[in-house]
């Protein structure tokens, strides 16, 4: 299953918002193999070099699957004329803005806007938003097991007691 090409980035925490990428998770579950496309940017969006990566993956992936329990999330940067080639990735971690702006959608309801207009990113090497910046398409696998395994000792360890 392909996915997208989404408008808009699909790096770091965001990943849990994407509906590209969750459409790539279903796909999973459903034992199909996946790949979520983003196209990193603003419009007008030049999907050019994002189709044409996509293209090559896909192909390649033909010959080679993926592991088990693994998708790819790909990001590309915002098409540039001469592109750098890609890197295999880790998802990075956002910086959201203080700002939460509270909105009405059509329906009168009041939502909430979390991290205002400028949002930042964690500067660490290896990582899909590290990708971007460095004009790189940026290939992340994920897996849909989301357990933190480092915590699963100190938290049997909590001794709670219960029922009272």
């Amino acid at each position: 299953v392909v996915s997208g090409i989404n408008r808009g980035a699909n790096l770091g925490d965001d990943i849990t918002y994407s509906g590209t990428v969750s459409a790539a998770m279903e796909a999973l579950l459903l034992g199909m193999p996946a790949v979520a496309f983003s196209q990193v940017g603003h419009p007008p969006f030049n999907y050019a070099c994002a189709a044409s990566f996509a293209a090559s993956l896909v192909a390649r992936l033909a010959e080679h699957p993926l592991p088990n329990d693994t998708i790819l999330n790909v990001n590309v940067p915002e098409s540039p004329p001469d592109p750098k080639g890609y890197l295999i990735t880790r998802q990075g971690k956002r910086r959201y803005g203080d700002a939460v702006v509270e909105k009405t959608d059509p329906r009168g309801r009041k939502y909430y806007w979390i991290g205002g207009d400028e949002l930042g990113f964690e500067d660490e090497p290896g990582t899909d938003f590290e990708a971007i910046a460095s004009g790189h398409v940026s290939v992340t696998p994920l897996h849909l097991d989301l357990t933190n395994y480092a915590s699963i000792e100190p938290l049997r360890q909590l001794g709670v007691r219960w029922p009272l």
